[in-house]
């Protein structure tokens, strides 16, 4: 027992309190109050408020908790205007019932006067090892009365240990003996271990893979919850840096070892990013093949307190082959599975092994001492049924493809035809078929994202699948036939692959009876939806959101179908605000922040740059790259200001000044920029690439600066306040000339980045991208060099007669009017820094847009994901250049974000992260094509609404506000006096503020609730 605190009412008393027990029985609900401090205020009324969302490490009931003081969060739902919490009591016990006593044994925070609700840290004793706990929060409301109903959740602690010892009870890396690297066939591992007389009360597996998993027990495959059911993992335990770190899993088994006397442990491995193409060129990385290798530690525990352990080890308990069905697998090239080496029962009880060979230990301990294995900490890649596509077509052709026929399943496929379907969406993840045909017939699945058509560029006859994109990857799921009567099903669980289409081919006759494209993803929560009244944009959002399921998968990849899948940071750092905006990424991106700080360390310049790629991967080198390294900054900035979370920054903080002190080292007094090898890459009109870092460089100060001030770091503030001011003064005195009493941007100052596939081009004064970005950071000194910035971006983007003869040399004469010609640095910045500008009218302009280069041309041409390039495809061009052209590549989904922000109205205070404040701020869209918007995102306080309507001069707007958050309104108005609630002036609305009214926006601050209120329009 441990003595605990209750700071109640101003007093201090002393609680005693007790670490939890082990893990414990399915959690009860609560149905009463907590007892204790506050217990006998009166109730509000029924269904008023309850409290909800309860999380631990953003996570719902998580278990393999790794965190020594773990987060709690919460979020309070309520009906009533102004509903906020003014006090909460987090409650932490070992067992069900002694919470819904009011027992908290654990923990007892007492009674806390605050209104925090997000990321509220773990303050009692320390947590045991592999121990469920209890938990529930009571939550008193604006006038000081508690909140009903409280409910219960739970989460479990992991091995809490990283030397990859402590905890593991003598798990080794175990590795089959006399397996020689890259030789065929997957290798098997199992272990059967008879269990102890009496009843299984828990079972929990702790396992790792050097190399990706398939695991099972007794006969199953170890699956995880998933909506109200349980789906399959993909590629588990994930992608590291592994000489750095290495994650395991834990999973519940209970159901599969309770009432067995038996228990067999088994496993498929695969290659995985551990052992690849995708990781040559990384320190891990051996030419002749790493070996792989699983751990694993089944923990059992009995009803009469007493434990025990199976884990890998040598010795004769293990027994391993690589003559079962999984022949071949990689990461770019696909799988390959022989039906005919089937091993039946391998998985389970009973199954003899003796002629099996033995495990060894793996040398990884030694190879790489300073590695850890840690608990992962997010939501891994799995299967989400759901999202699964059917066929929408099936063409059967012959082998010249000269003669078609459509078909639908089943489809019987001779020698020499090919059959090629259709998803009608481009996702990732595998195709699951089934097949009924003979013994060895050999079917081969190639998937690809377009279909060929009689345009440049195509790279087979027209209706086949287009694959010259992949490049050298050959991305084919290959099944040989057993020759069962009754049909064969498969699916790939060893790799991934992008793709709409399939071709199948096969060497025997051969009847295709089922297909589905079963989508994989780690974006698992959608939290976020915008819909408009107009189809395009529609298609366009769900392009966006359909990119970055595809791409968030185990890192933010770029792409998901050639020999690439590398987590490169441009793509990453410019895209996260709209991807928290979608989805419930936080853990995501503050994992992959944690991957990029092991990249720094081992790959970057000095140990202090972070790189452009991480893991280390192919395509690793240390060279300057600006808007791409300075992902180490933004992530942590943008997860921060999304979730209201400070602890992604404290674990950052010392590589992010690391890398800012590098670019110091490096530049010096010059206050310039480390270089930025990509630049705004795959723009339209080119920006010097050092502008770009030079930019960045500010950027990163400013975000450094910003952050400091949040966790208390005064000091480090000012010193990047300083910084910020240094690189301004450098950067206005180097780019902005006002010869003559012109004012230009001089961003041809420097070279282009290059253009894979394109003619090397050369950099332009006042380009878009350098425009936007002097705008968004104020690098200009007067009111009136700000106005002249914002003319010069609203006249290169209308590149109307006059701008295109007053520009001969410019790229922008070969584009249309209200064009856009940014890349990927250029792409997230462009709506907002308009809209911010008071050009709202030119961003709508834009997004409406469908001539090359802008958003709805792709849309135009068929497009189901956002492409790599702005002219990936085109029905009269044909296809891009092969050497860089991804159909799947979320970079210019960045638009999402402001279609959140201004378009629907649902914007982040930086003042407040995390959506304490927010503001409401739509804008209409004056071209009238948009007329109808809703969207709606769920913030860590709750729901957040803005929906609005506009017809006939009047507009109808609802919003949402979450209770313990407030937000403030700004709607377009003719006369403030027109802005109702129902017949009263929202001005003389209970608890609202009328802030003010200028330029056609009536403001006002809102307190929690929800509104339906009208405007006449000016």
């Amino acid at each position: 027992m441990t003595d605990g605190v209750d700071s109640t009412n101003g007093r201090t008393v002393r609680r005693r309190t007790v670490l939890g027990t082990a893990l414990s029985a399915v959690p009860m609900a609560m149905t009463g109050g907590s007892g204790g401090a506050g217990s006998a205020a009166a109730a509000p009324a029924p269904d008023r408020a309850a409290v909800e969302g309860l999380t631990v490490e953003h996570r719902t009931n998580p278990l393999g908790v790794d965190a020594e003081r773990p987060r709690f969060g919460w979020r309070t739902a309520s009906s009533t205007r102004g509903r906020r919490q003014t006090a909460y009591r987090i409650l932490v016990a070992s067992s069900p019932e002694r919470l819904a006593q009011g027992r908290a044994d654990v923990w007892d925070s007492g009674r806390v006067a605050s209104a925090d609700s997000v990321a509220v840290p773990y303050d009692g004793d320390g947590l045991r090892p592999s121990t469920r706990y209890h938990w529930t929060v009571r939550v008193w409301d604006e006038h000081g009365r508690a909140l009903p109903g409280t409910p219960t959740a739970f989460f479990e602690t992991g091995l809490l240990s990283t030397d990859g010892v402590t905890g593991w009870d003598g798990a080794r890396w175990i590795t089959m003996t006399g397996k020689a690297p890259n030789s065929a066939g997957s290798p098997l591992l199992r272990g059967q271990s008879a269990l102890r007389a009496g009843r299984v009360r828990e079972a929990r597996l702790y396992i790792s893979a050097l190399g990706v998993y398939d695991a099972y027990v007794n006969g199953r495959r170890v699956e995880v919850s998933q909506g109200r059911g349980t789906t399959l993992e993909l590629l588990t335990p994930g992608w590291t840096n592994y000489d750095a770190r290495v994650s395991y899993m834990a999973y519940d088994v209970t159901e599969l070892v309770a009432g067995q006397r038996q228990v067999t442990l088994a496993a498929v491995l695969g290659n995985g990013w551990y052992n690849g193409r995708v990781s040559e060129n990384s320190s891990y990385w051996s030419e002749g093949g790493n070996r792989l290798a699983l751990k694993a530690r089944l923990l059992i525990r009995y009803a009469d307190g007493s434990t025990q352990s199976v884990v890998t080890a040598p010795g004769d308990g293990w027994k391993a082959t690589d003559t079962g069905p999984y022949r071949a697998d990689d990461i770019y090239d696909g799988q390959t599975y022989d039906a005919r080496q089937e091993i039946p029962g391998w998985t389970a009880n009973g199954f003899d092994a003796s002629a099996w060979s033995g495990v060894e230990e793996h040398d990884f301990t030694t190879r790489f001492p300073d590695s850890r294995l840690v608990a992962y900490p997010g939501e891994t890649a799995r299967l989400m049924p759901e999202w699964d596509r059917e066929p929408q077509s099936i063409t059967v052709h012959d082998a010249a493809f000269r003669e078609s026929r459509a078909a639908t399943l089943p489809v019987t496929l001779h020698p020499g035809e090919t059959a090629v379907i259709d998803l009608g969406q481009n996702l990732v993840g595998v195709p699951r078929y089934t097949l009924r045909g003979p013994e060895g017939a050999q079917v081969a699945f190639k998937p690809g994202e377009m279909l060929n058509d009689t345009s440049e560029g195509a790279d087979g006859p027209e209706g086949s699948v287009y694959r010259a994109n992949l490049r050298t990857a050959k991305a084919t799921s290959t099944y040989i036939l057993r020759g069962d009567p009754h049909g064969e099903t498969h699916q790939d669980s060893l790799t991934f692959y992008g793709f709409r289409h399939v071709s199948v081919t096969t060497t025997d006759t051969v009847t295709l009876t089922a297909f589905t494209g079963r989508v994989a993803t780690s974006a698992i929560h959608d939290i976020g939806t915008v819909t408009t009244d107009d189809a395009d944009i529609n298609q366009l959002i769900s392009n966006v959101r359909w990119g970055q399921r595809g791409n968030y998968l185990w890192v933010p990849t770029d792409c998901p179908q050639r020999d690439e899948r590398c987590g490169w940071t441009g793509d990453t750092q410019l895209f996260s605000g709209a991807g928290l905006y979608n989805a419930d990424a936080v853990n995501f991106l503050s994992h992959f922040q944690e991957t990029l700080i092991d990249s720094q360390r081992i790959y970057g310049a000095d140990g202090a740059q972070f790189t452009w790629i991480a893991p280390g991967a192919r395509y690793n080198q240390p060279i300057p790259a600006s808007g791409w390294a300075d992902c180490g900054v933004v992530v942590p900035w943008t997860v921060w200001q999304m979730s209201g979370d400070t602890t992604v920054i404290d674990r950052s903080w010392t590589a992010m000044t690391e890398y800012l002190d590098w670019i110091h080292k490096r530049t010096g007094d010059t206050y310039a920029g480390q270089g930025a090898v990509f630049g705004d890459w795959l723009a339209f009109q080119d920006t010097s690439t050092q502008l770009m870092s030079d930019v960045y460089y500010g950027y990163s100060a400013h975000l450094m600066a910003d952050m400091a001030r949040a966790t208390g770091r005064a000091a480090e503030a000012r010193t990047y306040d300083e910084l910020f001011s240094h690189i301004k003064r450098a950067f206005v005195t180097k780019y902005l000339s006002t010869t003559n009493g012109t004012l230009t941007l001089r961003s041809s100052l420097g070279d282009p980045p290059p253009t894979p596939g394109d003619s090397p081009r050369r950099t332009e004064d006042d380009s878009q991208t350098a425009l936007l970005w002097v705008l968004k950071l104020g690098f200009h000194d007067t009111e009136a060099q700000r106005r002249q910035l914002v003319a010069l971006l609203a006249e290169n983007i209308g590149n109307d007669a006059a701008y295109k003869a007053a520009h001969p040399d410019s790229t922008r004469v070969h584009y249309a009017e209200n064009t856009l010609a940014v890349g990927f640095l250029g792409v997230n910045v462009l709506a907002p820094v308009l809209t911010d500008a008071g050009r709202a009218d030119l961003a709508y302009a834009l997004l409406h847009q469908d001539a090359m280069p802008s958003w709805l041309y792709s849309v135009k041409n068929g497009a189901t994901t956002i492409w790599e390039r702005w002219n990936s495809y085109s029905k009269e061009d044909g296809f891009g250049p092969v050497a860089m052209n991804s159909f799947n590549h979320y970079s210019y989904g960045a638009i999402m974000e402001w279609m959140y922000e201004s378009m629907a109205g649902i914007a982040k205070d930086p003042a407040h992260p995390g959506f304490k404040h927010f503001f409401l701020a739509p804008h209409l869209d004056p071209t009238g094509r948009i007329t109808r918007v809703s969207g709606a995102h769920r913030s860590p306080y709750g729901e957040i609404v803005s929906a609005w309507s506009a017809r006939d001069g009047e507009l109808a707007y609802r919003a949402t506000v979450p209770a313990n958050s407030t937000a403030t309104l700004r709607i377009p108005t003719g006369d403030p006096d027109t802005v109702r609630e129902g017949r009263t002036p929202l001005s003389r609305v209970e608890g609202v503020d009328f802030l003010g009214f200028a330029d056609g926006i009536a403001t006002y601050r809102l307190p929690s609730g929800r509104y339906e209120l009208t405007s006449t329009l000016a």
